[in-house]
């Protein structure tokens, strides 16, 4: 079977729905130390491809957290899936930051895009993306039963074989296109581990056009960490089990 170049669509349908192929694993490195694991996805805007990860990932000050590069695992074959390799792009150049990242009214906002150079692609990459299409189009289109995915890597756990993310179940836990306590989030409730931030969360969605189909998700937003009361007795009280996700849109400003 020959693979399709990385800049066109793939048209052999993969071994596994393409959601599992749409999200990659991060992993961030100061030269050649490996720092942390997370969770990415790929969104595409026009020609133009982007990797979409949380802001806290590639920096986070609180914690000196300030990696040199990240590398993402990539797939080179739809069928046979262990064939895999390793893709590793610079966060700075000339010292200046090469991710996107956004704020509004509320504050900082917890995600990042990185572009990606599709001509540094190793030949043969397997590349599903989300694009505008798979945005909601107004909130009311998502109903607040909506049961809900988040493709990630949990504590950097995956399938080592295939290289692939694990689902977590969630559920919309605030009305959906209402800004928690003013901030571009909403809530969901799911179970989640460091290593998930970054991770898209999707609902299913079947009324996308022919090519939007490839990839029959709705893209609602990005994880970024638990949401926990600071005053909570740890020694009676489980953790609340809630988790940040912001409102996918943003992707569109810093895409523009």
């Amino acid at each position: 079977m020959n693979t399709p170049p990385a800049d066109r669509p793939v048209t052999v349908p993969p071994a596994v729905d393409p959601l599992f192929l749409v999200a990659p694993s991060v992993t961030t490195y100061d030269g050649a130390v490996a720092l942390t694991n997370a969770s990415g996805f790929f969104f595409q805007r026009g020609e133009r491809l982007y990797l979409v990860t949380s802001r806290h990932v590639l920096i986070d000050q609180p914690s000196n957290h300030r990696p040199s590069r990240l590398a993402i695992t990539l797939h080179l074959d739809a069928q046979n899936l262990s064939r895999c390799t390793e893709f590793s792009m610079l966060l700075y150049a000339k010292g200046t930051a090469a991710w996107r990242q956004g704020k509004d009214g509320g504050g900082e906002i917890d995600v990042a895009v990185l572009e990606i150079d599709r001509s540094a692609l190793p030949e043969g990459a397997i590349v599903y993306a989300f694009t505008p299409e798979h945005l909601p189009g107004d909130f009311d289109s998502v109903p607040i039963d909506a049961a809900l995915c988040i493709a990630g890597f949990p504590l950097g756990f995956r399938d080592t074989v295939y290289q692939l993310p694990v689902l977590r179940h969630a559920a919309i836990a605030s009305p959906f296109g209402v800004r928690f306590q003013g901030r571009g989030f909403f809530l969901t409730d799911a179970r989640t581990h460091r290593g998930t931030s970054g991770a898209p969360v999707v609902t299913r969605h079947h009324g996308l056009t022919r090519e939007g189909a490839r990839l029959p998700w709705q893209l609602l937003g990005v994880h970024s960490a638990r949401m926990d009361m600071g005053n909570r007795d740890r020694g009676q009280d489980e953790s609340l089990g809630l988790n940040c996700a912001w409102y996918a849109d943003i992707l569109l400003t810093l895409t523009a």
